[in-house]
C-alpha cells in the first residue's frame, strides 16, 4: 500500500521523500542448472541433486539496504575447489562438468554492512553409477576324508556409486534367486571398497558353467541408465600367471637401451598385460608392445620400480616388479684425518694419518675404489692399510691409513672411483701429503663484516675467509635459528670460497647467519666456525596508504600519517604535497606522527601526499580530500515501481538513498541520466527544493515515457554547490505492476485485448490464444474445444490453447495474471495471512485432453511456484465453475498452465477468472474486497474503512 501512495505523490510532485531503509542483508539460494530434484531433508536442509557431468547453476538472490556483496565457500570437498568472491548483485555460481568430489555444502555469504550477514546453505548430492567390475575367486575343499574335492566359484560384482545401487545377477537369460536355487547365495561380503554383491555357486554343477551378467541400478536417479558386465565361466577359466624376462634389479649405464618381456604362462581369458612406473607415470621415452617394455637411452631420470601386471578378472591380478637403476657418479670429495687418538689437527712423523675418499654415486655398492702412491698402485701392507668400507665414515667411502707415518710416506696419493666395466667415466682425486702442504685452516670475518646492512630488494655478500690452511676446505652457511631455511630453500648452502651471494634481499631474510668449515676437501677436524649479521633497511612502513576524506567546504581537516614500522628507525624527512606541488610549513617533529590541519576550500580540493623518509627510502600516505558528495545507493526492494502509461509506454519510480549526506556540502540536486544502448535519452536535473537528503531515507523519481517492455541504463549524480558527485548506474526493467482493489469489473472474461493485465509466461513452450465463435477457425478441430464463451454469446471471448501442430505431448503454456500486492491488509484476528478466493470456468472437451493446471506464484526473496488445483483428461462438453481458497504469504500471481495431450484433440479454455479478498463462498456472491475487477462495487462504508487501513498501515510501517 505505501508504493500506491508513492505514486500518488509522484503523479503530482514527481519527486518524493520516504523513511528509513537502510536494512541487514537477506539471502536465498535457488537453482537454474541441471537439478535432477531439490528437496528438504528432516532437518530442513536444503539438498540439490545433480548428475555428475552435468552443470551447476546456483543463484544468490539477495535484498538489502545498500546493496549486499555476495561471496560463495564450499565445505565438505576436494582442496582443490575454491571459493568465488565478488560483488556482483546476484552472483551466480556456476560449475561445468561437476565432478563427485565437487559434492558438499554451499555457502552464500551476503553482507553490505548492516547488521548481521545473511548466510545460505545448500547440500549438492552428486549423482553416479560406474561401470561395475566382475572378479571370479575359487577355492577348492576336501569333502569326508578326502574322499572327493568340492571346488566352490564366487563372482564378486563391484561398483562405486550415488545413491547405492541395486544388483541383479542373471545366468544367461534368466534371473538368479537365491529362494529357487540350492546351489547358490547371493550375499554382502564385509570390509569391501564401493559396494559388493557376491554371487556364490557352491559345488560346480554342469550348468554353472554359463554368461553371467551383473546389473546395477540406482533406479534411474538423474536418468542414468543401468550398467551391466558379463563374464563366461568355463571349466577352462583359470587366473593368470607371468614371468618377466630379466632379475628383480636391472642395472644399466646411461644412454643404454632396456627391453623387458612380461610373458604370460597361464590364464582364461587372455589376461590384459598393464606396465606402470613407482614413483611417475612411464617416461615419455617408453614404448610398450603387447607384452614388453622398450626404454630408450634411459637417464637417471628413468630410474625407478617397474610393474608388469596381468588381470583377466579371474583370482587376483598377477604381478611381477623389477627396479631399474641407472650408473650415476659425480662429486668426488676427500678428507685428511690426522691421529685421532692422539687429538692431533697437523701430520706428525711417527703418528698414523687417515686418508678418505668418497663419491655420490648409483648404485653406491658397485663403486670400485683404486688408491696410488705417485702414480704407482697401493697394496696392503704393514704400514698402509686399504680399506674398502671405512666403518668411521659415511656409507661408500673407502680410506687408506698410514700407520706410524714416516719420511717415505710423504707423497702425493689419488683417488680413482669408477663402476668395473662401465662406460660411466671414472672419477679421481689428488692429495698432496707433506708437511708444508697440510695446516689446520683459520676462519675470520673481514673487519667491518661481521654486520652487514643493504637495502631491501638489492644485493649483498656474506664473507667469511680461509687463512692458513692447506688444502682449504669449502665453506658451508646455514641460519642460526634451526627452524629457518636458507634463502635457497635448502638447510645448508656450499660455498668455495667463502661468499655467500644474496640477491633482491627482503626482511624476511634479516638475521644471524654461520659459516663453519667442512670437514672433506681438507683436515677433517675441529669445525672452524664464525657469524655474520645480516640487518635489512627498509623504507617506513605507513597507514593509511591511501584514505578517502570527505568534508564540508570551509571546515578544518586533519590528515594524520602513523609510521608502523621502519628500519632504521630513525626518520631524515617528513614532506606533504597538494596535487604534487610542495607545500610549505614548519619543519615538523620527526619523532612525532606526521599531521597536516588545514581548513577545506573549493581550490584546495585534491590528492594529498605525505611522504616519509629515512636512510632506506622514501613511503607515502595519500589522500583523497574532497567535499565531492558521496555516490547514490539505488533502492533494489521498491515493491511495484512499475506503472502503466498510455501508449505502450510505463514510468519507473526510482528510488535511492544518500550516501553520508551530512559529511560534504548541502546536496540541491541530483544528475539523471537515462541511455539505451549507451545512447543518452533523457539527460534532467532534479531539484530538492531546499530539503536536504537524510541517511537512510529514501528519495523516489517517477521517470516517465519508457517504451513496454524495454529495460534501460539510469545514471545518477548528487549535485552541491561547488561540485558534482560521481555517477552510478544501474539497469531498470519492465515488470508486471501490481493490482489495487478497484470498485468494479471484478470478473475477468477477456473481452479487452489488454485481458485484465494477464500475460503471457516468456519461459514456456506456447501461448494461450484469445478467441471467441466469431474468430474461431472454420477448419478447426470438431470435437474439441467451447463453441462459446461461458456466457453463450458468439462475441463473448476466451482464452484457450490450441493443440494442433506444431503442438506436441508435453508442451506448456502459461497465463500470467497481474501481481498482487498483498502486504497493505492484514488477515483476520488471530490470523497472519490474508484469505483470496480464486474462480474460474474451465473447458476441457476432447479425447485427447491433456492436463490444466492452477499454480500459485508468490513473490518473495525469489518466486516460487506450487500447484493449488489441476484437472486432466475429458471432463464433458459444458464449461464447468471451479473455486478455491489461498492465503499467499506475500505479492503473488496466478498462473494457468495448459499442458497439451497425446493428440490434437485436446484444447483446453478459461473464462471468467476472478480474485476476491475472503474465502470462497458456496453461492456466488462478491467477497469483502476485489482484487480483479467486475461489474460489482463495493459498499461506501467498506472502501471507507479499507482506505484509513492503508493510510494507517504506510503511517506507522
Amino acid at each position: 500500500m505505501e508504493l500506491f501512495w508513492i505514486l500518488l505523490f509522484s503523479s503530482v510532485y514527481p519527486l518524493a521523500w520516504g523513511q528509513g531503509v537502510y536494512a541487514p542483508a537477506n539471502a536465498q539460494i535457488v537453482h537454474s542448472g541441471a537439478a535432477c530434484n531439490v528437496k528438504d531433508d528432516n532437518i530442513s536442509e536444503r539438498i540439490y541433486t545433480i548428475k555428475e557431468g552435468d552443470t551447476l547453476v546456483l543463484q544468490c538472490i539477495v535484498k538489502g539496504h545498500p546493496r549486499p556483496q555476495v561471496r560463495w565457500t564450499k565445505t565438505a570437498g576436494s582442496a582443490s575447489d575454491k571459493f568465488q568472491e565478488t560483488s556482483i548483485y546476484n552472483e551466480t555460481l556456476r560449475i561445468e562438468g561437476i565432478q563427485r568430489v565437487q559434492g558438499g555444502r554451499y555457502y552464500c555469504k551476503a553482507d553490505n554492512g548492516v547488521g548481521v550477514a545473511a548466510i545460505k546453505s545448500i547440500r549438492v548430492d552428486v549423482q553416479y553409477l560406474d561401470t561395475p567390475v566382475l572378479t571370479v575367486h575359487q577355492t577348492i575343499s576336501d569333502v569326508r576324508g578326502s574322499y572327493y574335492q568340492e571346488k566352490t566359484v564366487f563372482l564378486r560384482c563391484t561398483v562405486n556409486s550415488n545413491p547405492p545401487a541395486r544388483f541383479i545377477w542373471k545366468r544367461g537369460n534368466m534371473l538368479i534367486e537365491q529362494s529357487k536355487d540350492n546351489g547358490v547365495d547371493i550375499y554382502e561380503p564385509l570390509y569391501t571398497q564401493g559396494e559388493t554383491k557376491v554371487l556364490k555357486l557352491k559345488n560346480l554343477r554342469p550348468k554353472d558353467f554359463a554368461e553371467y551378467t551383473c546389473q546395477v541400478s540406482v533406479r534411474n536417479v538423474c536418468s542414468i541408465e543401468d550398467k551391466s558386465v558379463t563374464f563366461n565361466l568355463t571349466n577352462a577359466t583359470t587366473p593368470p600367471m607371468i614371468r618377466l624376462s630379466v632379475n628383480d634389479t636391472v642395472v644399466v649405464d646411461p644412454g643404454q637401451d632396456v627391453l623387458i618381456t612380461c610373458e604370460v604362462t597361464a590364464g582364461f581369458p587372455m589376461p590384459k598385460v598393464l606396465w606402470s612406473r613407482y614413483p611417475g607415470p612411464l617416461p615419455l621415452s617408453a614404448q610398450v608392445h603387447k607384452f614388453t617394455l622398450m626404454l630408450r637411452a634411459v637417464t637417471p631420470a628413468d630410474a625407478g620400480f617397474y610393474n608388469c601386471t596381468a588381470v583377466n578378472n579371474v583370482g587376483n591380478p598377477a604381478r611381477k616388479n623389477f627396479n631399474l637403476v641407472v650408473r650415476t657418479m659425480s662429486n668426488l670429495t676427500f678428507q685428511i684425518t690426522p691421529d685421532s687418538n692422539k687429538d692431533s689437527e697437523t701430520i706428525q712423523m711417527g703418528r698414523d694419518l687417515k686418508l678418505s675418499c668418497h663419491v655420490d654415486a648409483t648404485p653406491q655398492d658397485k663403486v670400485n675404489y683404486t688408491w696410488y702412491k705417485n702414480a704407482a698402485p697401493v697394496f696392503n701392507s704393514e704400514s698402509l692399510i686399504l680399506l674398502r668400507s671405512d666403518p668411521d665414515m659415511a656409507p661408500g667411502t673407502s680410506s687408506l691409513e698410514i700407520v706410524d707415518m714416516k719420511f717415505r710416506d710423504l707423497a702425493t696419493y689419488s683417488c680413482v672411483a669408477n663402476f668395473p666395466g662401465s662406460r660411466v667415466p671414472e672419477l679421481r682425486v689428488d692429495v698432496n701429503i707433506s708437511q708444508n702442504s697440510v695446516s689446520p685452516p683459520m676462519l675470520s670475518v673481514p673487519p667491518g663484516g661481521q654486520v652487514v646492512s643493504v637495502r631491501e630488494g638489492g644485493n649483498v655478500d656474506l664473507v667469511c675467509l680461509v687463512t692458513d690452511g692447506k688444502p682449504r676446505p669449502p665453506i658451508l652457511w646455514s641460519r642460526i635459528e634451526k627452524d629457518l631455511l636458507m634463502p635457497s630453500g635448502k638447510p645448508v648452502v656450499e660455498t668455495p670460497d667463502g661468499r655467500l651471494r644474496l640477491k633482491n634481499v627482503s626482511r624476511d631474510m634479516m638475521g644471524a647467519y654461520r659459516c663453519q668449515t667442512a670437514p672433506y676437501n681438507g683436515l677433517n677436524i675441529k669445525r672452524r666456525e664464525a657469524q655474520v649479521q645480516l640487518n635489512v633497511q627498509y623504507p617506513p612502513i605507513l597507514d593509511p596508504v591511501f584514505q578517502d576524506v570527505r568534508s564540508r567546504n570551509y571546515q578544518m581537516v586533519t590528515l594524520r600519517c602513523a609510521v608502523l614500522r621502519s628500519n632504521p628507525s630513525r626518520l631524515t624527512d617528513i614532506r606533504w604535497f597538494r596535487n604534487g606541488d610542495f607545500i610549505r610549513m614548519p619543519m615538523p617533529d620527526l619523532k612525532e606522527t606526521p599531521e597536516l590541519k588545514f581548513k577545506l576550500e573549493p581550490n584546495n580540493n585534491g590528492s594529498y601526499e605525505c611522504r616519509v623518509s629515512n636512510s632506506a627510502g622514501t613511503s607515502t600516505c595519500t589522500f583523497n580530500v574532497s567535499a565531492q558528495p558521496y555516490n547514490a545507493e539505488f533502492y533494489f526492494d521498491t515493491p511495484n515501481p512499475v506503472r502503466i502509461l498510455k501508449g505502450n509506454n510505463y514510468s519507473y519510480n526510482l528510488q535511492w538513498t544518500q550516501k553520508d549526506p551530512e559529511a560534504t556540502d548541502y546536496i540541491i540536486g541530483y544528475w539523471v541520466n537515462v541511455r539505451k544502448n549507451k545512447q543518452n535519452l533523457l539527460s534532467k536535473q532534479i531539484d530538492l527544493k531546499g530539503k536536504e537528503p537524510e541517511k537512510g531515507v529514501l528519495i523516489s523519481h517517477a521517470i516517465s515515457d519508457l517504451r513496454i517492455p524495454l529495460s534501460y541504463e539510469v545514471r545518477l549524480a548528487p549535485i552541491t554547490t561547488y561540485s558534482t558527485g560521481d555517477y552510478v548506474s544501474r539497469i531498470i526493467q519492465y515488470s508486471e505492476p501490481y493490482t489495487y482493489p478497484r470498485p468494479s469489473d471484478h470478473v475477468c472474461g477477456f473481452e479487452d485485448e489488454r485481458i485484465c493485465g494477464f500475460s503471457q509466461d516468456r519461459s514456456d513452450v506456447f501461448d494461450w490464444t484469445r478467441q471467441n465463435h466469431l474468430t474461431q477457425n472454420p477448419k478447426r478441430s470438431a470435437n474439441t474445444g467451447p463453441e462459446t464463451d461461458r456466457s453463450g454469446t458468439k462475441e463473448g471471448y476466451y482464452m484457450y490453447i490450441e493443440a494442433s501442430r506444431p503442438r506436441v505431448q508435453g508442451d506448456k503454456a502459461r497465463l500470467l495474471s497481474p501481481l498482487f500486492n498483498v502486504t497493505s491488509v492484514r488477515g483476520p484476528k488471530g490470523s497472519g495471512r490474508v484469505p483470496y478466493c480464486v474462480s474460474f470456468y474451465y473447458h476441457m472437451k476432447g479425447k485427447h485432453i491433456g492436463i490444466l493446471n492452477v499454480l500459485l506464484r508468490v513473490r518473495s526473496i525469489a518466486s516460487v511456484d506450487s500447484v493449488v488445483w489441476s484437472k486432466s483428461g475429458h471432463q464433458g462438453p459444458d464449461w464447468k465453475k471451479a473455486f478455491f481458497d489461498i492465503s499467499p504469504s506475500g505479492p503473488f500471481q496466478i498462473v494457468f498452465e495448459g499442458i497439451r495431450g497425446p493428440s490434437f484433440e485436446g484444447d483446453i479454455a478459461i473464462d471468467d477468472v476472478s480474485i476476491t479478498i475472503g474465502k470462497c463462498k458456496q453461492e456466488n456472491t462478491v467477497a469483502s474486497a476485489v482484487l480483479i475487477g467486475g461489474s460489482h462495487s463495493l459498499h461506501l462504508a467498506n472502501w471507507l474503512t479499507f482506505g484509513l487501513s492503508c493510510f494507517l498501515s504506510l503511517l506507522y510501517r
